[in-house]
């Protein structure tokens, strides 16, 4: 049996034939074999004799030139973050003059060491992966953390049960932080990182999201899609190349797809991933009724939008530049210096909580509009009031809120922002021009410059290839208006056999929509 903690791709594997010290720290812990070692620092397995049980216990190679106050660090972090998919850190204690961190013990390799034996999941397996890991990642951020290093080798799956756990927070951060160490050292794995951290942008949850997309392609088919030759030429797959997901994947391509869209505004959220990830573990669903269904008896994924279409591209400049360069030559220096783990040669390789409140100006509460039968008047935290189908659950990805449809099949979403540049026309004749690269199978599209009771609207409708083959094409019809130096943004969307109930959900929602005072 391979027991592992997560040291990185530099990971060397122990068969535990190696002569164990033996050496008790902490006054309890009896250091036993080594069970892996990195750059940074050895696992050893250990036995707390206090309580009889099985550790991991990592401490720091004394040349590794490591800050011990960086292991202070990593306990702290992830000790903010209890999950049952993150790896649980026991004590922390005095080694040789440094600190020691004592974990849990996982019994079975990481993701990578599978890989590395040629071994590659089901995507009905990837999905389930995905959830925990999901999972973990949102525990992590509603800490205001991010883990910045998510990839195989710091994912370990439990023998027996198959638990996912994420480990190595060792360089995880606050939202903000650069991507570059006070030594000029670059953090992260860059086959993994996502483009806006590759840039020297700021980063948030997205960024550990779009990890999240590469390491799925690579449990589904050995390999990250960024995978090079080089660290240029995996910098540049990263920021420039065409992203296509093998299509060995299947039913994962459209969460992949979300999940590895360069711009991080537009990339699929949490909420949306977990529902198309949920869907793919549930395995094929039935082929859709070609009309309009009458009961609620069509299973569906359910399956929120990735990030509303509306939403306006990020600035060109922000795609590369002379940032790139400043960046690459930092990733090599790095590498050079052998001071971080690097991924180029490397063989092994809720719904969401409710986000930010929007801001801008309301207009006061206004008597709620009657609701039509099979309708219910809902009045939303963030500061509006609308009918939507009865049943209907809601959730929300950042600024945007879904009201879904018991089958998962129809959505209405609602988004409220500043008025940017451009006004609501402008914002839909750039989301039309990028629809063909934001939405597969993008056609029938119309933008109408539009009046919204007496004021500034514009209207978008497109149809497009759905995220399943076994959902089929869906219609999106969408308004969007400004209001008091507010931009609102209702649309639905649903498959498009039932696009005239999406229409009947959208003129019901529209007609009803009332902001309020909060």
């Amino acid at each position: 049996m391979s027991v592992s903690c997560g040291l990185g791709e530099r990971v060397v594997a122990y068969d535990g034939s190696e002569q164990a010290d033996h050496e008790l720290i902490g006054g309890r812990y009896r250091l036993g074999e080594r069970l892996g070692q990195g750059g940074m620092g050895v696992v050893r397995r250990a036995t707390d004799e206090l309580l009889g049980r099985q550790v991991a216990v990592k401490t720091l190679a004394l040349d590794s030139g490591a800050d011990p106050a960086g292991a202070l660090r990593e306990a702290r972090v992830v000790a903010q973050v209890r999950h049952p998919h993150v790896i649980v850190v026991h004590d922390v204690v005095e080694h040789r003059g440094q600190p020691a961190l004592v974990m849990e013990l996982v019994d079975g390799g990481s993701l990578a060491d599978r890989l590395a034996a040629g071994e590659v999941l089901s995507p009905q397996e990837t999905a389930r992966l995905g959830l925990d890991l999901l999972d973990a990642l949102c525990a992590a951020h509603a800490r205001d953390v991010l883990h910045r290093d998510v990839k195989p080798a710091n994912v370990l799956l439990e023998e027996g049960t198959g638990r996912a756990v994420l480990t190595d927070f060792g360089i995880a951060s606050l939202p903000g932080a650069t991507t570059l160490s006070r030594t000029g050292v670059f953090i992260g794995t860059p086959e993994y990182t996502a483009p806006e951290r590759m840039r020297g942008d700021d980063a948030g949850p997205a960024s550990d999201l779009w990890s999240l997309g590469a390491l799925l392609c690579a449990a589904a088919t050995g390999t990250s899609p960024f995978r090079r030759d080089s660290i240029g030429a995996v910098l540049h797959a990263i920021v420039y190349e065409e992203i296509r997901p093998s299509e060995r994947m299947g039913p994962l391509v459209p969460v992949v797809q979300g999940l590895l869209e360069r711009d991080p505004d537009r990339r699929l959220g949490a909420a949306e991933a977990r529902r198309l990830l949920a869907a793919c573990a549930a395995g094929p669903q039935p082929a859709p009724d070609p009309h309009p269904p009458t009961a609620r008896d069509t299973a569906r994924d359910t399956t929120p939008e990735p990030r509303h279409p509306a939403a306006a591209p990020a600035d060109p400049s922000r795609r590369g530049g002379l940032a790139l360069p400043f960046v690459v030559a930092a990733v090599a220096a790095s590498v050079a210096a052998v001071t971080v783990a690097v991924l180029l040669a490397g063989r092994d390789e809720p719904p969401a909580g409710a986000g930010p409140s929007p801001t801008g100006g309301r207009s006061s509460s206004a008597t709620p509009a009657p609701v039509p039968a099979g309708y219910t008047a809902v009045r939303d935290e963030r500061g509006f009031t609308l009918a939507v189908p009865a049943g209907a659950d809601r959730s929300t990805d950042g600024e945007r809120v879904f009201y879904t449809t018991g089958d998962g099949a129809v959505w209405v979403g609602i988004r409220i922002r500043a008025i940017p540049p451009g006004g609501a026309i402008g914002v839909m004749r750039t989301a039309d021009a990028a629809g063909p690269k934001t939405n597969k199978g993008y056609r029938d599209a119309t933008v109408e410059e539009t009046r919204h009771k007496g004021l500034p609207a514009a209207r978008w409708e497109f149809t497009w290839d759905g995220f399943t083959g076994a959902e089929g094409p869906r219609h999106t019809v969408d308004l969007c208006w400004e209001q008091a130096g507010t931009l609102y943004d209702l649309w639905a969307s649903a498959p498009v056999g039932r696009a005239a109930e999406a229409r009947r959900h959208f003129d019901t929602a529209l007609e009803s929509f009332r902001t309020t005072d909060g």
